[in-house]
């Protein structure tokens, strides 16, 4: 007997058992036949999350290699993920996730009406990645504390941490960041059937008492002080591809979702699903915290220069405007695209401000009948002075990409735009600055004394060497370098520029054509670029197809300009396109 399952594009999603009952001379019998699974099917054009592009299905369902971009706006970094959504036992952990977080929304699970709406299961997988109170996937460490657990950074993969959470009997995994959060989620998405992808933004606020403003303050000798507020470097979310019957639509769009819990003056929560366009149009009221993502590309950035006598004054600065850059990894491409245009319409725009207007009388109910110029008014006198209103344009440039062990080298470019001279005493310090904003350690302080004749440009190099900002940088590799003008000449000018020091490079190399179920050999290796040793060195080996789990290599203490190398057997057990990732760690990094 052959039989046929046609379910429909309303059925719940989730493991079946197929039962046959048999009735014969007064007897009934009954046997097992086995179970399927019922999945989102994204070609279908009935099913909520249809995709009728199919170069877009193989890239954001069924590709299982992704790319996480991480740095800050002016210098992008890249790191593979392996999202493994078709690595054996990875579906029963996706849908163990559903059971586990069944109660968020629904309080009982017993009907499982709720599962054929992707905008329900995508809460779910959402509200479980990490704000679950006792059973989330994932943890982030606290004041960037990890020593109980493995370092954020260190993962490769999202199936180590799924199964490490299954078989730890869904306790949270230690632990975690932004990244990882977001990649763990397109996995589980991915596996269920809906269409997703990681987005970063970059310079991205988190401010508790004002939605749509980010505070930074700084002491006198430019040091950054830790506030309420915070100004991420980047941070990473979700975006799923479906049709929101809740908003009447049609077709689907993509709608963003933030794993990460972030504090918004109620308690710390993750956010979404988020209609994008609604995001692009300022339309607040017709999705669940519209307002949290539209602050989060939105915000005006404000910079503050705390005195001795308690006394805060605003710079003269020209700050980067937070949310203007948001990429994804390109369909079928190793390149990043730029979708800042789905989020926000240009700067300065009139739709973008219109768009702007439109969300600030909903997030700020006292505005809801202000006119457009009231709304702009008020904005204007919270917005930083521009350089250039004190007459006066400065940078700072990158007069190289330093790598771990090299020295940082800078020009400072500054420019005065009046016929008069400029006397200018100034400030410069360094200080490490973690990807999710918090200032760290002040390492390097300098002052100088400029002089500008009318309408000169001067150049003057800056170098910050290794010794210096070696030992206090460990795993974060973004320093913030300032320059700030002494209040005693008047006004308070800033110049600031967030340097990303570049990991040394692990080299693989394939010794062999991999064939499935056959040996095949790869060479690793890694050069210690250092005047010193390194410690405690490890290399983590991972490959979705390659590798049934992770491999370990300990590697002990490298010399300075020693290279290791190392021979790795592997046998490939499933056909396809795969990845073999290194990830090297030491005691510094």
């Amino acid at each position: 007997i052959s039989i046929s399952v046609f379910p429909p594009s309303s059925a719940c999603i989730g493991r079946y058992i197929l039962n046959m009952q048999i009735t014969s001379c007064g007897h009934t019998y009954q046997r097992c036949l086995g179970d399927f699974y019922v999945l989102f099917f994204v070609s279908f054009p009935d099913d909520p999350v249809y995709m009728d592009n199919q170069a877009h299905r193989e890239e954001y369902v069924l590709n299982e290699h992704g790319i996480l971009y991480e740095g800050v706006h002016k210098h992008i970094t890249s790191r593979p993920w392996h999202f493994g959504q078709f690595e054996d036992g990875i579906l029963d952990i996706c849908l163990k996730i559903l059971d586990m977080g069944a109660s968020y929304h629904h309080g009982s699970d017993r009907d499982h009406c709720w599962r054929n709406d992707p905008v329900h299961v995508s809460m779910v997988v959402n509200h479980m990645i990490s704000s679950h109170t006792t059973n989330s996937i994932m943890k982030i460490p606290e004041n960037n504390d990890y020593l109980k657990g493995t370092k954020p950074f260190s993962w490769n993969g999202s199936v180590p941490i799924l199964q490490q959470w299954y078989n730890g009997r869904c306790r949270p995994v230690r632990y975690g960041y932004c990244g990882s959060l977001a990649s763990v989620m397109c996995t589980v998405m991915r596996c269920l059937g809906i269409p997703s992808r990681v987005v970063t933004n970059f310079c991205f606020p988190c401010s508790i008492e004002n939605p749509l403003g980010i505070n930074e303050i700084f002491d006198c000798t430019g040091k950054n002080l830790c506030g309420k507020d915070k100004l991420w470097r980047y941070h990473c979310w979700n975006e799923s591809w479906m049709a929101r019957r809740d908003l009447n639509q049609c077709c689907g769009d993509w709608q963003c979702l933030d794993p990460t819990p972030l504090e918004t003056g109620r308690g710390s929560a993750c956010s979404g699903p988020t209609w994008v366009r609604s995001i692009r149009e300022g339309e607040l009221d017709l999705d669940y915290d519209g307002h949290h993502m539209f602050s989060r590309v939105n915000s005006n950035y404000v910079g503050w220069l705390s005195q001795n006598n308690g006394k805060k004054t605003k710079f003269f600065c020209d700050a980067w405007p937070c949310g203007q850059h948001l990429i994804t990894k390109s369909v079928g491409s190793e390149q990043f695209e730029d979708i800042t245009g789905a989020y926000k319409y240009e700067l300065g725009s009139v739709k973008n401000k219109e768009a702007y207007y439109r969300a600030y009388r909903r997030i700020h109910p006292g505005y809801c009948n202000a006119s457009n110029c009231h709304i702009e008014r008020e904005l204007s006198s919270l917005k930083n002075p521009f350089l250039s209103d004190s007459g006066i344009n400065m940078r700072l440039k990158m007069a190289n990409c330093p790598m771990y062990g090299e020295d940082v080298q800078l020009h400072w470019l500054l420019e005065n735009l009046r016929s008069e001279n400029k006397n200018l005493k100034f400030n410069l310090c360094a200080q490490i600055i973690t990807y999710s904003g918090c200032p760290m350690d002040q390492f390097w302080k300098d002052s100088v004394n400029v002089t500008l004749g009318p309408r000169e440009v001067k150049k003057i190099p800056l170098c910050i060497s290794y010794s210096q900002y070696g030992p206090y940088l460990c795993d974060h590799n973004i320093m913030k370098v300032v320059a700030v003008s002494d209040p005693e000449c008047g006004e308070v000018l800033m110049v600031s520029r967030d340097i990303v020091i570049n990991r040394p490079p692990v080299i693989v190399k394939l010794l062999s054509q991999p064939r499935l179920k056959v040996p095949c050999t790869a060479e690793i290796s890694f050069c210690n670029p250092l005047q010193e040793d390194m410690k405690n060195c490890v290399m983590t080996l991972e490959g979705c197809g390659l590798f049934k789990e992770p491999m370990t290599i300990d590697l002990g203490t490298l010399a300075s300009n020693q290279q290791a190398r190392t021979i790795v057997e592997f046998t490939p057990y499933r056909l396809g396109s795969h990845r073999l990732l290194a990830n090297f760690g030491c005691h510094k990094f």
